[in-house]
């Protein structure tokens, strides 16, 4: 009888376990595309395109996934595609916990009881809470992971701005401060409101309706094909929130007075950047954003699925 009262608790803990272990391989497996995503969204930063579209692409470094990855990998080894790979898992392994694991809880205690016909609006709700909540344990992960990832090839004399994770949360403790560590915070709560609220609930209506349908059984062949549609999906909401992100936890503080720093807020990075970029600049890196979000999300749900069969959990 005790093993049956433990049982809920057995499940939540392995929910949230395989949350975490799924996403962590998922970040994984494509930090060279992450890394190379970080770079073309920063490549450029506030030049003014005057409609030159041609013209900006050309004098960019970094023209398109591949040879982004080409010319990482030339100035920097291969090791240059995974920087920021430490923070990245840290990361995965707390914020992907919560918000993939917290999905179904927060999903039921909106009411949403059957699985097969849950209302869509439900799902966004649970998505875009459980993403807010994992969202702000991670910031100072995340802003490491950003600035180990954006630093290119180094200049003859040149330091490399951390010398590894724990070097790099003592130092923006000390120089900037807790709020420092925090940098960001509004569009990466933003961002993962917009991704948990798109990227999960997508994957799980799109199943069901599937299902529903009986176009497919469940199965690896209906985890994947759900996967992809919310892989897309979570890549074209989520992009210019992304960029915004990236730019805000990458932007010069050290020796920068309050007035002088490029970016105020969210609002004054999206309006600098629609100004100097167009809406086009709000869509850098969308390429490889996609292309690290479509298999991420294959992979992280994929494997979520198959640890929760083996574990004798029911399917998402």
């Amino acid at each position: 009888m005790a093993s049956l009262e433990r049982r809920p608790l057995a499940d939540n803990v392995l929910r949230y376990t395989f949350a975490g272990i799924s996403c962590s391989t998922g970040s994984f497996v494509t930090n060279p595309v992450d890394v190379t995503k970080v770079r073309m969204q920063i490549d450029g930063e506030l030049k003014l395109q005057k409609g030159d579209l041609k013209g900006a692409y050309q004098q960019r470094y970094y023209k398109g996934i591949l040879r982004g990855m080409v010319s990482i990998a030339r100035d920097e080894g291969m090791k240059g595609l995974f920087k920021g790979l430490t923070p990245a898992l840290i990361r995965e392994a707390t914020y992907s916990s919560i918000r993939v694991g917290s999905y179904e809880p927060i999903k039921r205690l909106l009411g949403a009881t059957d699985p097969a016909n849950t209302p869509f609006y439900k799902k966004i709700m649970a998505g875009a809470t459980a993403g807010a909540i994992g969202s702000i344990v991670v910031v100072p992960t995340d802003l490491i992971r950003v600035r180990f990832q954006a630093e290119g090839k180094l200049e003859i004399g040149q330091h490399a701005r951390y010398q590894g994770f724990w070097q790099a949360l003592t130092d923006i403790a000390k120089t900037e401060g807790l709020r420092g560590l925090y940098r960001g915070t509004s569009p990466t709560v933003q961002r993962a409101m917009i991704v948990t609220a798109t990227q999960v609930p997508c994957y799980d209506h799109a199943k069901h309706t599937i299902l529903n349908h009986r176009w497919m059984s469940e199965g690896s062949a209906l985890h994947i094909t759900s996967a992809m549609m919310a892989g897309f999906m979570v890549a074209v909401t989520s992009s210019p929130m992304d960029v915004i992100k990236t730019r805000i936890m990458n932007q010069q503080i050290k020796g920068v007075s309050k007035s002088e720093l490029r970016y105020k807020s969210t609002l004054d990075c999206l309006v600098k950047t629609l100004r100097s970029e167009g809406f086009n600049g709000l869509y850098k890196g969308f390429i490889p954003n996609w292309m690290r979000l479509g298999p991420h999300t294959i992979i992280s749900f994929f494997l979520f699925e198959f640890l929760r069969k083996e574990a004798g959990l029911s399917p998402l």
